[in-house]
Formats: C-alpha cells, sequence, structure tokens
C-alpha cells in the first residue's frame, strides 16, 4: 500500500513536472529557433553579414541577463505566494519588477538607437563587421524598449498557472519574427530587401506584438492583474524580500552577461572565421539546450510552491529526483548534439556560400566541445536557476559564478588568447570550461539544504514574516 502510495506521489510529480516543462521547453526550442532563421538567412547574404549580427545581438543577450536576473528573483517569490494562494502579493511582486525592467529597457534602448558604432567597437576592431552591426542595432533598438515588460508578465503567467497559455504568447512571437525575417531579409511578396536591418526590425515587430498580447492577457484575467496604481504604491517591507532575494540574481547575472561578453570580445579578436563558427555553434547548443532550460525553471516553479506550502520533506525529495533528472536530460541533449554534427555542418557549408575551410574546421571542433558542455550546463541550470533559487538561497549563485568565471575562466582565457597566443579552438575550450570547474563546489551546497525554506510573508502587504 504504502509503495502503491509511492509510486503514485512519484508519477504525480513526473506528470506536473512535464505539464510544466513542455510548454517552456517547446517555447525556448522557438526562441532558438529564430536565432537559427537570423544564422541561416544572414549566412545567406554573407559570412560578414552573419558575423556582424552574432556581435550585434551580444547587447541584447546582456540586456536579456539582467532582466533574466529580475524574473528570477519574482519567479521564486511569486512561486512561493501562488502555492499559498496568495494571489494579491504576486501582483505587487510583479508591479514591483517593473518598475526596474521598465527604465532599464529605456536605457538601453536609448544606447543602441543612438551609439550603435561605439556598441560594436567594443565587440570589433573590423570596421566592415561594425558599420553592418550598427545598422542592425538602429533597427532593433525598439525590441529592447518592450523586453523588460513582456518578460516580466510573461514570468508571472508561468508561476500563476498560466505557463500553456503563456508559452504559446511566446511561440506565436516566435513564429511571426521568423515569418517577417523571410520577408525583410530578402524583400519578398513586396516588402523591401533590408539585409539584416530587416532582421532587426523583425524583432522589433515581433517583440511589440508580444507586449501587445501581455496587455490583452491583462485584460481578460480576473486574477493576478497588472495593476498601474501598483506600480506607484509602496510596499517597503514586500520591496526589501524582493531586493533580498533578487539583488543577487541580478548580479549575478549582470556578471555572467558580462562575462558571456567577454566571450564575444575574446572570440570575436580571434579572427571572422571564429566569429562565425561560433555563431552557428551557438544556435545548436541553444537548441540542444532548450529541454534542459524548462526542466531548471519548471522544477523551481514546482519546488517553489511546495515550499511556500512547507512541505518540506516532499521538495527535498523532489530537488533529489530534479537532480538525478537533470543530468540524464543533459546527457541526452549532448547525444543529440553529436548526432545532428554532421548535418548541422552540411548545411552551414550549404546555406553560408562563402565559409570558409578554417571555419568549417572550427565548426566542426566546436560542435564536439558543446556537447559535454550541455551535461554541466543542465546541471548547473536545475542547481542556481531552479532548487537554490526556489528557496531563495540566491546568494551562492552569484558568488559561485563571480569566483568561478572573473578569477578563473576569463583570466585564464585572456592570458591564453592575447599573452600567449594560444590556438584558437585551446581558447574556445577554455572559455567553455566554466560549467564543469564550479560543480563540486554546487553539490556542497545543494547537499546543505539551505534552500529548503518557505521565504514568504503573513501580509499580502509585506506584513510581519511567517517564520
Amino acid at each position: 500500500m504504502n509503495r502503491q502510495a509511492k509510486q503514485t506521489g512519484k508519477d504525480s510529480f513526473y506528470g506536473r513536472l512535464a505539464r510544466m516543462v513542455l510548454p517552456m521547453a517547446a517555447q525556448n526550442l522557438m526562441t532558438a529557433l529564430v536565432s537559427a532563421a537570423d544564422t541561416i538567412m544572414s549566412g545567406r547574404l554573407g559570412q560578414a553579414e552573419l558575423s556582424a549580427i552574432s556581435l550585434a545581438t551580444r547587447i541584447n543577450f546582456f540586456q536579456s541577463f539582467l532582466v533574466f536576473g529580475v524574473t528570477a528573483g519574482i519567479s521564486a517569490m511569486a512561486a512561493q505566494y501562488w502555492g499559498k494562494k496568495d494571489t494579491d502579493t504576486v501582483e505587487r511582486i510583479q508591479a514591483i519588477a517593473l518598475r526596474y525592467t521598465l527604465p532599464l529597457s529605456l536605457l538601453f534602448f536609448t544606447v543602441c538607437l543612438f551609439l550603435p558604432g561605439p556598441v560594436m567597437r567594443l565587440f570589433t576592431d573590423d570596421e566592415a563587421l561594425v558599420g553592418l552591426g550598427s545598422g542592425y542595432l538602429r533597427y532593433a533598438s525598439l525590441s529592447y524598449l518592450f523586453l523588460g515588460f513582456s518578460q516580466v508578465v510573461l514570468t508571472v503567467m508561468k508561476n500563476s498557472g498560466r505557463v500553456s497559455r503563456s508559452s504559446v504568447y511566446g511561440t506565436l512571437t516566435v513564429v511571426l519574427n521568423i515569418a517577417l525575417n523571410a520577408l525583410m531579409i530578402f524583400g519578398l511578396l513586396g516588402f523591401p530587401k533590408m539585409g539584416i536591418r530587416g532582421a532587426a526590425l523583425a524583432t522589433s515587430i515581433s517583440r511589440g506584438v508580444e507586449a501587445l498580447l501581455c496587455l490583452l492577457e491583462n485584460a481578460r484575467q480576473k486574477t493576478v492583474l497588472l495593476r498601474p496604481r501598483l506600480l506607484l504604491e509602496r510596499m517597503p517591507k514586500l520591496e526589501k524580500d524582493f531586493w533580498h532575494y533578487s539583488w543577487p540574481l541580478i548580479a549575478n547575472c549582470a556578471a555572467w552577461g558580462g562575462g558571456m561578453t567577454v566571450y564575444s570580445v575574446v572570440i570575436g579578436h580571434l579572427g571572422s572565421d571564429m566569429v562565425a563558427a561560433h555563431s552557428v555553434a551557438n544556435i545548436v547548443k541553444d537548441c540542444c539546450d532548450c529541454v534542459g532550460g524548462g526542466v531548471g525553471i519548471g522544477g523551481g516553479i514546482l519546488l517553489g510552491n511546495e515550499l511556500g506550502r512547507d512541505e518540506f520533506a516532499r521538495a527535498r525529495r523532489d530537488g533529489r529526483r530534479l537532480v538525478v533528472l537533470s543530468l540524464i536530460v543533459g546527457v541526452a541533449a549532448g547525444l543529440v548534439l553529436l548526432a545532428v554534427s554532421p548535418l548541422v555542418i552540411l548545411l552551414a557549408r550549404a546555406l553560408m556560400s562563402d565559409m570558409t575551410e578554417a571555419a568549417q574546421g572550427y565548426l566542426r571542433a566546436m560542435l564536439w566541445m558543446c556537447s559535454y558542455y550541455m551535461i554541466g550546463r543542465t546541471l548547473n541550470t536545475m542547481l542556481i536557476n531552479g532548487i537554490f533559487s526556489a528557496g531563495g538561497d540566491t546568494e551562492f549563485g552569484f558568488w559561485c559564478d563571480l569566483a568561478n568565471l572573473w578569477g578563473l575562466i576569463i583570466p585564464a582565457a585572456v592570458l591564453a588568447a592575447f599573452v600567449f597566443g594560444a590556438p584558437p579552438l585551446l581558447v574556445y575550450f577554455i572559455l567553455y570550461l566554466d560549467e564543469f570547474t564550479k560543480i563540486p563546489v554546487e553539490i556542497h551546497n545543494y547537499r546543505k539544504y539551505n534552500w529548503l525554506r518557505n521565504i514568504t510573508r503573513e501580509s499580502a502587504a509585506g506584513g510581519e514574516s511567517a517564520q
């Protein structure tokens, strides 16, 4: 009887996780396919256009990491408050997050619209790439304005029982982006032929549609609403909680996003062949990572719900399941990447007519390296962004990544590239060791169970702590 009950609980856990993960994995895949579409279509224009887009989108990558830091913070809180059915506080958490993401989005919009040249020169000294990338950034700048709003609303939807609808909105946006890419890059169906500027404009339009869908969602909802008055309301205790749990995630994402930007700077100075190969390898890696990312975020939401209801024994058991599952998913993703590598190289050679032999050789080696990266990446996403964040143990991830990325990996790669003149592929290998060098410390922190706690307050307005 006990065995049957245990099995039923197990089925319930994996069933709930599947219903959470599958829509998010599908959305992650569609998002990765946008980048793939940009790469494929821009690659048809030439290797220089592909390299320019790869470097120009680093600024969006950095903004996305900062916004992700905010949304990860509100996800940790919203999941627990939703678990205890406190929808009023979830609304307030959403408003607090928007106070910060909206000005941040305005900043990135302004910089990319008026200073695209200096931004591009951070990544490359190739004036041809600077000119192409500057045009891209001007047309893409409007998309950066919408990003902070839509990502906060979509995150709250995922944490308030609307995962499928959130994923549908995201997927519709992606499909629109891909369609507009084809029309605007190549000038199909009477549209002007705009090249990579068309890809940027397509992104801006699709992001605007995504923001509009979020507004329409708010109009049709009866719970967890976007209430403008809350943007101006003082909520000192709840805002204190928000910053307590969010600042390490925001700082971590800033450090991580900055680190990835340095990666691009390093690779950008290794030559256009490395940049082109890296662009393709990144797309394939992101596509293979879609399930792992969904498992990490979805698992964190489920654990947050359980911790908000004080179900600590259940959360501890499910945490173990998630760690094992993340390893299985990571190995599977790595094997899939290896399996599709020959096809990727053939497609890259066919679609990018001027891709050099050197770039093809770099790509072949990068795909092999990315296969081992997937194992560490999936486990780290589960631990830092899923399990630890679910229980408010957010500082660990910041200090771990700061020490690992900025104290070890980046100095080693910079020295290898610019001091010792190491071969480009050795530099690439060093850059992507970061997902493995921090695993022992993460496992140690997991076993301390600092994440096993309820972080909610009794009062929706930010009253005394429940603990």
